[in-house]
């Protein structure tokens, strides 16, 4: 099932099944519980980001291409960092460079996430994917100026301005996806390709995150977890290619389609 998140022709938030066609079912219920489609032919009139996540769990070096550009050690454990609930965007919505506190070094970094569906605590690898409603396309914005010399050693400042974590354009549901380290996955600037591998080079697997980030901690349903980006990001490249405003970047993952977002100033 491909679950969307929109507004309706009266501007209320809806939930809906996106069909092959192209159109969109109503859903009852609640999808971080029991949910059903109705059958009810929707009305698309916007959409929003697939879900409002509780919490968004961001994982850093987690391809092992993208730690070789960086000239970084392969991880021991997962890189945990944060953004705030309120870096998500829509599709279709702008990234928005920021002006107040000035970066000139916003980069893109196409991601699978991972949306939790029930609460999830110590949960092992085996047992992890039963606790995923589904997967989404993300882009990890970040800014590297703020994330490198900003942030007091802490990348937080980087990666949680406003906009900094657009999400959808659906939730593809597991039993689409059995196995979410298989998917090819890739970034698209201006028509451009600047990333373009597959979710079979994480370093830790979805079930190894799942396991580690609900160790001795409760993540509660609608957590996003973004898996890492692979190897392509803008501050490696020679010369360095960074968003400005007029581009247009969307990220491609198989199995669930194309987040695209324009890039304006704040």
């Amino acid at each position: 099932m491909r679950l969307v998140r929109f507004l309706d022709a009266t501007n209320t938030i809806r939930f809906g099944n996106q069909h092959a066609d192209g159109s969109t079912t109503l859903l009852a219920g609640d999808i971080l519980g029991d949910f059903r489609d109705t059958g009810e032919k929707a009305t698309v009139k916007k959409l929003l980001a697939p879900i409002a996540p509780s919490a968004v769990i961001c994982i850093g070096l987690n391809y092992r291409k993208h730690a070789e550009e960086g000239k970084q050690a392969i991880p021991e454990h997962p890189v945990l960092f944060m953004k705030m609930p309120s870096t998500v965007q829509n599709p279709d919505d702008a990234i928005l460079i920021p002006r107040k506190l000035p970066s000139d070094k916003v980069d893109y970094e196409c991601e699978l996430a991972v949306i939790i569906s029930k609460p999830c605590k110590n949960v092992s690898k085996a047992d992890a994917l039963k606790y995923v409603l589904g997967y989404t396309c993300a882009n990890d914005v970040s800014a590297r100026d703020w994330q490198r010399n900003g942030g007091g050693g802490q990348w937080c400042r980087g990666k949680t301005f406003d906009t900094f974590c657009p999400l959808g354009p659906a939730i593809v549901t597991t039993d689409e996806i059995p196995n979410p380290n298989t998917l090819k996955i890739k970034t698209i600037l201006n028509g451009e390709t600047m990333q373009d591998w597959n979710t079979d080079d994480m370093i830790f697997d979805v079930p190894t995150l799942i396991e580690f980030l609900s160790g001795s901690t409760m993540l509660a349903p609608g957590t996003v977890i973004l898996t890492g980006t692979p190897h392509g990001v803008g501050f490696a490249r020679t010369p360095a290619v960074f968003l400005k405003n007029g581009d247009t970047v969307s990220i491609e993952i198989e199995k669930i389609g194309t987040l695209t977002n324009p890039v304006k100033d704040e």
